[in-house]
């Protein structure tokens, strides 16, 4: 009796160790693959052009393209947006409004402006149909093949359309470029934190899944299309609660190459309310399950390997976050009820690893925000560096229980229900004005 004791102690003393291990190295190998592959991105292919993206490319002989605008209740913004969207310098584009059944004065805004604008064509919606039913009706109506895509908040750079022309126009295999938001509203710590998130967490994601082979999603915000890519994989799916992820998903099976180009740039908001920011994490997450239990099956194809490591560092993430929900139970049960030494969790607090992941996150800060640099006002830099360093202690919580509430919200989800337009916290108003004046 006393050898089973023994054994299943040492038994639990590993699974505890387990979970602790990998609760320290998977952020810290990811941390380190970003690193490694946001720089070499860098070297090889960003820092082709010193200028920026207020120096386009060469646009000569460039074929037309459409952008596409879907609206549902932005009368607060789209002026605004359909402003900066004609004003693209690119020689040859319309722009397409997608007005999907709005309840406030979207459709009479859009038709003034239809009237005073020859390149700007509107299309109603009778009823809501939801984001990804707008952006085909946008589709099958555009005039060109190539079709960017902006959300009806959204601000479009001069040059943003030039710049993923350059990607779509000669390469035949490329399905799709995602560009670069930068977050307009920084009037409160939530939308300071994010700012530093879109530079040194998801900007440099998406440099290293490009060196890597393959990108996990889009940017819905910003994204270029070639519409015969869209074709081949039936357009944007109309029950996915994340139409970007899962556009991303599909094209990348059929094979498409799917570019990013950070010179590509576009204005956005974001949450600047804790309530805003967990329903729309909730929607990321839930859109990630959603996409990775549709296409499992699709996964086991051996000509579809190349997707393999995308949707592995997904489903490690996943883990991570039920592992870390583990391991704080366990901590908590042990304050109140005895447990088994090899099941006790001594403290949540930082030790050495907690140190080295803690360096190694303000490495990974550093080195995206240097290359970031270029995209940001020079007196900002070291601000957002500032506020970057507390990322960790809030996101990564919030990522990790918008994670665990998604996965069963996903799996009890009703089949064959469309997914609808909900109205999103867009930050402090007054302040966000001022800086989008600034633009």
């Amino acid at each position: 009796m006393t050898q089973i004791n023994q054994a299943l102690e040492l038994s639990s003393a590993s699974m505890r160790d387990f979970l602790l291990d990998y609760a320290f190295y998977y952020p810290f190998i990811m941390a380190w693959m970003w690193i490694i592959g946001g720089l070499w991105y860098y070297l090889r292919w960003e820092n082709r052009h010193d200028l920026g993206p207020d120096y386009p490319p060469q646009t000569r002989n460039q074929p037309p393209a459409s952008i596409l605008i879907p609206c549902f209740n932005e009368e607060d913004h789209v002026r605004d947006t359909l402003a900066y969207a004609l004003a693209t310098q690119y020689p040859e584009f319309e722009v397409i409004a997608i007005n999907d059944g709005s309840s406030d004065r979207t459709a009479g805004i859009l038709n003034e402006l239809a009237k005073v604008h020859p390149n700007l064509r509107v299309i109603h919606l009778l009823t809501n149909q939801g984001k990804a039913m707008a952006l085909r009706a946008g589709a099958i109506a555009a005039k060109n093949e190539f079709l960017i895509c902006i959300d009806g908040d959204a601000l479009l750079h001069p040059n943003a359309v030039a710049w993923m022309m350059v990607h779509l126009a000669p390469g035949n295999r490329v399905g799709a470029v995602t560009g670069n938001p930068r977050i307009l509203n920084r009037s409160t710590l939530l939308g300071r934190l994010q700012v530093g998130e879109f530079s040194s967490i998801i900007g440099l994601m998406k440099r290293a899944q490009r060196v890597y082979g393959r990108i996990f999603t889009v940017s819905g915000v910003i994204v270029g299309f070639r519409r015969t890519a869209l074709h081949r994989v039936g357009y944007w799916s109309e029950e996915m609660i994340t139409e970007d992820i899962d556009i991303s998903w599909r094209l990348q099976m059929d094979h498409w190459d799917i570019r990013y180009e950070p010179d590509a740039l576009c204005y956005i908001y974001m949450p600047e309310t804790f309530k805003g920011l967990w329903k729309q994490r909730l929607r990321w997450a839930q859109g990630g399950v959603e996409v990775l239990l549709k296409h499992t099956t699709d996964l086991l194809i051996w000509r579809r390997r190349r997707f393999w490591a995308v949707a592995l560092e997904y489903i490690a993430s996943v883990f991570w976050a039920f592992i870390m929900l583990t391991i704080i139970i366990l901590f908590l049960l042990g304050l109140f009820v005895p447990l088994p030494e090899g099941w006790h969790i001594n403290t949540l607090l930082p030790q050495w690893n907690g140190v080295i992941l803690g360096i190694t996150a303000l490495v990974q800060f550093g080195v995206s925000m240097l290359i970031d640099r270029r995209y940001e006002p020079k007196k900002r830099f070291f601000k957002n560096y500032f506020w970057i360093i507390w990322y960790p202690l809030a996101f990564w919580l919030l990522i990790m229980l918008t994670t665990i509430v998604a996965v069963p919200k996903t799996l009890l989800k009703r089949r064959g229900k469309r997914a609808r337009w909900v109205s999103p916290d867009r930050g402090v108003k007054d302040k966000t004005d001022h800086e989008a004046s600034k633009l």
